[in-house]
Formats: C-alpha cells, structure tokens, sequence
C-alpha cells in the first residue's frame, strides 16, 4: 500500500483509539499518524515518561492524546484502562494491540523458563486481555475495529514467535466470532524495523551469539518505521474491512487485495491455515 505518512487528514475523525506500547517505536508512530487522522488517541504502556513524549509530539501536531500507565498483561489494569478512556474520550472504535516482548533468545534447552513465558504473556495474553475489554463495549454497539501486530518466525525465539504465531490464528479466529456485529480483526506484519526491541535482539550477548549474520541482512532489509502509522490508518478507515481476519504488511496493495478477495477467502490466503497436499479423491471432485 503506497501511503504518504506526512499527509493530513480527517478520515478518521470522531474515533477513539487506544495504541498499546504507544511510549516508543511503531506505537508512537502509528499514534501520531491516527491522530492527524483525526483520531483522538490514548496511547497505553509501562513507562509514563515515554507515553509523555507521545502526548507531547501529538499535541504538537495539533492532536489530541491522553496517556495511562498500564501493564498489558494485568487483566484488572486492562479493564480499568479501558473504562478510564471510555470517560474521558468517549467509546473506543479502534484498539491497536502493539505492546510486545522478546527477551527469551536462544535453544529452548537453555532459555530461561520464565522470561520465555514472560514473551508469551505479554504478546497473547496482552492482545487478549485488550481485545477482550473492548469487545465487551464494540460488541453491543455492533462496531468497531482491532489490529493485532504479527510477525514471522525464526529459531531461537520461540516464545516471541509462538506468540506472533497464535496471534494470526487468534486474529483470525476473532474475525469470525464477531463479523456478525459488525467489527473488523486485522494483523499486521511489518518486516525488520529499527526498533529498541530489534536493536536488543542484534546488540544483547545471545543475539549476537544465535544471531551472528542477523545485523547484516537486517541493515540490507530495514523496513521504515513510519510504513505502519498509514498501514494502520487505512485499515481503522473502514476501506478494507472484507479483509477482516488477514494479516497485511505495509507493502501489500491493500486496493488489489480488496479487489480479489474472493479469490483469498477461496484459498484461504493471508491466514494461519493447515492446508494439505490434495488426495487423488479430492482431484477427482
């Protein structure tokens, strides 16, 4: 999708969204582009000084945020959250579920238990807990719209990629369960970004360790950060909602995706699916 991150405009205006791990990297960039949008956005995370600077660039820009504390994987603190911003704001119509976690790097024979649990917690547990809240106010207002953020997977990360793998399904899985009242499910994947949780991976002793050539394809493969605030804003606009449990990355044509969704929902395209090698009953069919 061919988007150009410094335009303005007020598509997205009247909608409440809340951004998870909205402090730093891809929250703060998807924030402030919902937000010259129109959008009024709460952007949520553990560091109030980060979100700070969020709000900050926001109200800059003529915006309008609100920052909250919050850890994601606290289901208490979740709905707490959510009520907060529902008084303050008004009714949530987009929540971005972009908090995420990767500590555990290396063999799960040597990885420590709890921190691989640890990534599991915050990547499913987080999008869950937020999904969930939210869904409990979308659901009766038959409206509303989640993006979930994904990724690929790689050895020696199995935590954070099991995690980004359960995501797709659940993304998936929650499109069906709520299309009839009239909510849209997304997930995202954005490729190798420069962010502080990649420059763990490639700077931290067991990154370097299990991940020696990793720095050197990344930096020939860096994807612009700023690629997924227009990816997002599209989606929140309503103009893709066929696509409603896919996973899409800011290269995709959205346009020709939407164009020939018949042929994805037939092949089951953009999904988590268990497709299989065709039986000679199933040729002769």
């Amino acid at each position: 999708m061919q988007a150009d991150p410094t335009v303005k405009s007020q598509e997205l205006a009247g909608q409440v969204a809340i951004v998870t791990g909205g402090g730093r990297g891809f929250g703060r960039e998807i924030a402030r582009t919902l937000a010259q949008a129109g959008a009024t956005v709460a952007v949520v995370a553990r560091s109030y000084n980060q979100l700070s600077e969020t709000v900050s660039l926001i109200e800059n820009d003529g915006g309008h945020a609100i920052a909250i504390t919050v850890d994601v994987s606290d289901q208490s603190a979740v709905q707490q959250t959510v009520d907060q911003v529902e008084q303050q704001l008004g009714s949530v119509g987009l929540l971005v579920n972009n908090a995420g976690r990767l500590t555990a790097i290396g063999p799960v024979w040597e990885v420590d238990p709890n921190e691989w649990w640890r990534d599991v917690e915050v990547n499913l547990r987080g999008a869950f807990l937020c999904s969930r809240a939210v869904l409990q106010r979308m659901v009766p207002r038959r409206k509303g719209r989640i993006i979930n953020f994904t990724s690929a997977a790689m050895p020696y990360l199995t935590g954070y990629d099991c995690s980004k793998v359960a995501i797709t399904r659940f993304t998936h899985l929650l499109a069906s369960e709520t299309k009839d009242y009239g909510i849209s499910v997304f997930a995202i994947s954005t490729g190798p970004t420069p962010t502080e949780m990649m420059t763990h991976l490639l700077d931290s002793a067991d990154g370097r360790k299990w991940f020696p050539e990793l720095r050197g394809w990344a930096e020939q493969s860096w994807q612009p950060l700023e690629l997924a605030g227009p990816l997002v804003t599209f989606l929140a606009s309503g103009k893709a909602d066929v696509l409603t449990g896919r996973w899409v990355g800011p290269k995709d044509d959205l346009p020709e995706l939407i164009r020939r969704i018949d042929e994805i929902e037939q092949d089951e395209l953009y999904v988590w699916s268990s497709r299989t090698l065709k039986t000679k009953t199933d040729e002769g069919k």
